[in-house]
């Protein structure tokens, strides 16, 4: 069955407004006293007294690993004391720049140049257009030249980097198990038995894996239940006694206290650190985004619900000894692999994922974060 490829990008606003002030200055009028810099249309219909903004990135059929939109800033063209609070609107079209798939607006910030993620849906490794414009008090100044970009490829492996949106119907990853995609959603694993394992290039010695995960629910058929994992390869059979783990575990119904939270980290010395164990209540139809972070000696594990920025479920962090994350070969799991407790210990059956990733980077917007 062939399934038509598609990328979303969220959209998201980074900036603040920054003004400069005089008392020697006058607010700057057009010569009819209307808005500041506002005039009658021009040529292409524009109602504000600026210049078209520069696109920068993408352009020239450039394709980014995540669709964020970036211009330099509009100037007046009109004598101006401090300059106007401009917003901006981005438009991404066709390939031919004839129609218009999606629009934002986002505050201009400071800085010489502004930027945005539009919300619209990309057919994977195709052709399109963008532009960009400033907005102010209503009126519209001209619009850029049309750049050129090719939308997302999807997911990567890059040395010790992972990004993996999972809403395409592919993975960057190696499935075992029973997994099926689901449409605008991501990656459901199955049963017990399901992961999927990204081989890293390189170890990731400190970083984060995250991830969004739905259908995560204390109800679910399980004992310590992981939600992720991390090891050493290439034996994946040994989680439980290698030299290099970590589990970031649900425990379900079949556990004492279902809906307890925990992880654990064996940084390569022997000795096991574990996070405090909190007893949380799931909803199975919300969102949660699970990240863990690491370095020498460090461990954190975060829950929160709905996403990055929603209210926390849990949060642990932990010291573990002095001897750094460095397994060979550095191997990440959704969901994981059996240990010597069994299957009921292993991946949580039923839970979707999306939106994964591991880097010593900062985690990109994602669509829908």
């Amino acid at each position: 069955m062939q399934h038509k490829k598609f990328v979303a990008c969220a959209a998201a606003a980074l900036m603040t407004v920054a003004l400069g002030c005089s008392n020697d200055s006058p607010t700057p009028v057009s010569p009819t006293g209307a808005e500041p810099g506002a005039s009658g249309a021009g040529p292409a219909g524009e109602t504000l007294k600026a210049t078209a903004p520069t696109p920068q990135s993408p352009i020239n059929n450039q394709q980014p690993d995540a669709l964020v939109l970036v211009a330099g800033k509009s100037s007046p063209t009109f004598p101006v004391g401090s300059p106007p609070a401009y917003s901006y609107e981005f438009e991404v079209r066709n390939s031919g720049g004839t129609a218009t798939l999606c629009a934002t607006t986002v505050a201009g910030g400071s800085g010489s140049s502004v930027q945005a993620s539009p919300s619209c849906t990309l057919e994977f490794d195709q052709p399109y257009t963008w532009r960009a414009r400033a907005l102010f008090a209503g009126a519209a100044g001209p619009w850029s030249g049309n750049a050129t970009f090719r939308a997302p490829a999807g997911g990567y492996i890059r040395g010790n980097e992972v990004m993996d949106p999972l809403t395409n119907g592919r993975t960057a990853g190696q499935t075992s198990g029973p997994v099926e995609f689901v449409s605008g959603q991501g990656i459901r694993l199955v049963d017990h038995s399901s992961f999927v394992t990204y081989p890293l290039g390189d170890s990731l010695q400190e970083g984060e894996f995250s991830m969004m995960v739905l259908n995560a629910d204390e109800g679910n058929p399980g004992d310590k239940s992981k939600i992720f994992s991390m090891q050493e390869g290439p034996d994946i059979n040994d989680i439980t006694t290698d030299d290099y783990r970590m589990t970031a575990e649900l425990r379900g119904r079949n556990y004492g206290a279902p809906g307890s939270v925990t992880f654990r980290i064996i940084p390569g010395d022997g000795d096991p650190c574990d996070g405090h164990r909190q007893q949380k209540s799931f909803s199975s139809s919300t969102w949660y985004f699970w990240r863990f972070t690491w370095k020498s000696a460090y461990a954190r594990l975060e829950v929160k619900q709905g996403g990055p920025s929603g209210p926390t479920v849990y949060d642990a962090e932990i010291g573990c000894g002095s001897h750094p994350y460095r397994p060979v070969p550095h191997y990440l799991h959704l969901g994981s692999p059996a240990g010597r407790a069994g299957m009921l210990d292993a991946t949580m059956p039923g839970i979707i994922i999306k939106n994964v990733w591991a880097s010593s980077r900062p985690r990109p917007a994602f669509p829908g974060e």
